[in-house]
């Protein structure tokens, strides 16, 4: 028997395995149409890195002119508040009572409140840039071959330190930042922040700075408050309580105090300021010495205290001419220990005598 034919050399495979990395699409393709390792390597260095470099870059403006966009967008929201603007005639009004004549509230806020809002948004805007553009930069380096592990090691050991030495002022700063992104007060505003209150003298990223009733100047740390109490912001109400004696006629007192709230509601001098009717809600409540009856007028901003001195004035002079008496506390002293020593004293001088 003839011995069996030997078997057929294995076929080689045309192309030779490649040394391109995952992802180098390049050197890929090259090493696959020319079947040359050379060719390979030198189309990766001279097309591939620098294609890849210029795509990083290009998707790194990309995303910052979205994030802009977005910017943009928020900014403008704050331009126009959370509370829109409805009040008008303010300053013939305060010209009138013979105030000052200034720029409204409203306008002034509402200025004030753009300016703050475009800062804002050129800061974010900056950030944003900075962030992307290092993100970016770092990509490049890695397709440079640069080794980036030390530098992420560096950004995550400072990002750390920096976290845990500055708490409170990044709070603070992101306080600030949502306190005027929602517009919850401004130069100018009474507000109430708990430990202080008073008119806002300034407002920035970190703190707050307002001064109270007494000239006391405060700066309160916007990421210590917890709580804001906004006293001018687009209408205010004028609350008064009128203590009235037991004995009078609780329909007439409703009366009087409707007959004096619409006088200074149709008075020429506070057109403008009392923006709604007047209204008299009823007794309040009721004390051992007097029935609080409550009236409530609806103001501009910053208005409500001029016109609360203004009803307390003329509800004073109407109620003397009605007749009408506001309680007052009768005290009566009594000395006790020592009457009774000097009434039993004078008897008996008159015996003596």
């Amino acid at each position: 028997m003839s011995a069996p034919p030997p078997a057929p050399p294995p076929v080689l495979p045309l192309l030779l395995p490649s040394d391109c990395e995952s992802g180098e699409v390049v050197c890929g393709w090259v090493r696959e149409a020319t079947g040359s390792e050379r060719a390979a390597d030198l189309a990766d260095v001279l097309i591939g890195a620098p294609l890849a470099i210029v795509g990083l870059v290009l998707l790194g403006f990309l995303v910052r002119w979205l994030l802009h966009r977005v910017v943009d967008r928020v900014v403008a929201r704050a331009e126009e508040g959370m509370v829109p603007d409805r009040l008008t005639g303010i300053v013939g009004a305060r010209a009138r009572l013979g105030r000052s004549v200034e720029m409204p509230h409203d306008v002034a806020t509402s200025t004030r409140r753009v300016q703050r809002a475009k800062t804002m948004g050129s800061l974010l805007k900056s950030v944003i840039s900075g962030v992307v553009f290092a993100v970016a930069g770092t990509m490049v380096l890695s397709e440079m071959d640069v080794d980036i592990a030390p530098i992420i090691a560096s950004a995550g050991i400072l990002g750390v330190a920096f976290g845990f030495g500055a708490q409170s002022l990044v709070k603070d700063f992101l306080s600030g930042i949502f306190m005027i992104i929602e517009d919850q007060y401004g130069v100018g505003d009474v507000v109430d922040l708990g430990e202080a209150n008073g008119t806002v003298e300034a407002v920035s990223l970190r703190v707050t700075r307002l001064r109270d009733v007494n000239g006391t100047v405060w700066y309160v740390r916007n990421g210590e408050i917890l709580r804001v109490g906004n006293m001018s912001q687009n209408w205010a109400r004028t609350v008064l309580d009128v203590a009235v004696g037991y004995k009078e006629d609780l329909t007439k007192v409703r009366a009087v105090l409707r007959d004096v709230a619409h006088d200074v509601w149709e008075d020429e001098r506070f057109h403008g300021l009392i923006i709604e009717e007047p209204e008299v809600w009823g007794v309040e409540s009721m004390t051992a010495d007097a029935v609080n009856v409550r009236v409530t007028l609806k103001t501009a901003p910053m208005e409500q205290w001029a016109v609360a001195r203004e009803m307390r004035e003329r509800i004073k002079a109407r109620f003397d001419h009605e007749g009408i008496e506001m309680p007052h506390r009768l005290i009566s002293r009594l000395d006790l220990p020592f009457a009774p020593a000097a009434a039993d004293a004078a008897p008996r001088a008159e015996e003596k005598q």
